[in-house]
């Protein structure tokens, strides 16, 4: 995911697919753990993206932007 496309989701769009990217990210971790992943990288790119949003959520609270929590359920 590119940082332009970050920069056009909302705050909630974005905190949703951090959760959803950390998700996917922990799968991916497991079974490679398990059995060798075919491509290895996409471990890197789960990261790569993750870093992405949490950046793009920094940026939102230090330029005074409310940024609530999500609720998980």
């Amino acid at each position: 995911m590119e940082q332009k496309v970050i920069k056009e989701l909302t705050t909630g769009e974005i905190q949703e697919r951090l959760d959803e990217e950390n998700r996917q990210l922990t799968k991916l971790k497991l079974n490679h753990a398990v059995s060798p992943l075919e491509n290895p990288n996409k471990i890197k790119a789960y990261r790569k993206t993750i870093a992405r949003l949490q950046t793009e959520l920094r940026r939102r609270v230090l330029s005074g932007e409310k940024v609530t929590k999500a609720v998980k359920n």
